[in-house]
């Protein structure tokens, strides 16, 4: 033709060249079966992780449960159980209040489930390693210092998070570069830093929680889980760094979908790991849960 006339950002040409229709719009939905698949799966794990809450509860006077820091196993299946709950955030139209929500909830969430792994570890530790330590001091341990390091390991995170709203928020974006033909709603992160720097964080985290994990390993059986944690974060850190390659490689609803995969095997590699060897004796060995107990008063 002498004269073409271009498709608005929001239309494509038809087949013949001689009209402009809409653009099909593309975002991870709850129609969508990649979409209900993934909600299916995290409601199946938040069950899950509400029996287990449930057992720790209805046993809460046997050794097995107190023993490494009772206080802190809620608290980390309660950020388990809201971790699954997060990823739902990210399924359905991209809004600008799921869009600052997502991420950000996400992020403090896993920085709380993190943090408080590393409280029972390092209380285990300088509990063990301490020159004959007294009851006091025990006390301070398993009181002060885990809650110390909880809202430390948090808190930090929380400022990230913060900075990242106030400066660069996320916000909803419709990009038409990715997929010709197609116009993918998602949601932009804002300031990649931010993003990477809340991230690394919470990798770091984890590592740290890892080395401390893995050099308590050795410690008396009745009172250490740190040979479970140890396996957990292994896993853990395994999933999000696979997760980094994976998530600057994939377009569109992909992305999405692979950020939600790694969220729900990364907290269910932890309940796994760490809460169902615990289950396992409450309920099928309560024997051993008995020598435990007297162990536990011995000590």
């Amino acid at each position: 033709m002498e004269r073409c006339s271009e498709c608005p950002e929001d239309q494509w040409s038809n087949e013949r060249r001689d009209a402009c229709i809409p653009r099909p719009l593309e975002f991870l939905s709850y129609e969508d079966t990649m979409g209900l698949s993934l909600v299916i799966i995290n409601l199946f794990f938040c069950s899950v992780t509400v029996v287990v809450l449930g057992i720790f509860i209805k046993y809460k006077n046997t050794s097995i449960v107190k023993a490494n820091n009772q206080n802190m196993s809620y608290i980390l299946l309660l950020s388990l159980l809201f971790s699954f709950l997060c990823s739902l955030l990210f399924i359905g139209r991209p809004t600008r209040m799921s869009c600052l929500l997502r991420q950000v909830t996400f992020e403090i969430i896993f920085s709380l489930a993190v943090s408080s792994i590393l409280a029972k570890t390092v209380t285990v530790v300088l509990a063990f390693r301490a020159m004959q330590p007294g009851r006091t001091m025990r006390q301070w341990l398993g009181r002060h210092l885990s809650t110390l390091l909880l809202i430390t390991g948090t808190i930090v995170e929380v400022v990230i998070c913060v900075f990242w709203l106030c400066f660069s928020p996320p916000f909803p974006d419709y990009n038409t570069e990715i997929e010709v033909g197609k116009i993918i709603l998602q949601c932009n992160e804002g300031s990649a830093i931010a993003f990477y720097l809340s991230i690394g964080y919470i990798g770091f985290l984890s590592v740290f929680s890892f080395i401390v994990a893995f050099l308590a390993r050795k410690l008396p059986d009745t009172f250490n889980e740190a040979q479970y944690i140890t396996f957990s974060m292994l896993v853990f850190c395994s999933v999000w760094i696979s997760f980094i390659p994976a998530y600057l490689s994939t377009k569109g609803k992909y992305t999405v979908a692979v950020e939600i995969f790694s969220i729900t095997s990364s907290s269910a590699g932890l309940l796994g790991c760490i809460f169902i060897p615990k289950c396992y004796i409450i309920l099928m060995r309560p024997e051993l849960n008995i020598k435990c107990n007297i162990i536990f008063k011995q000590q």
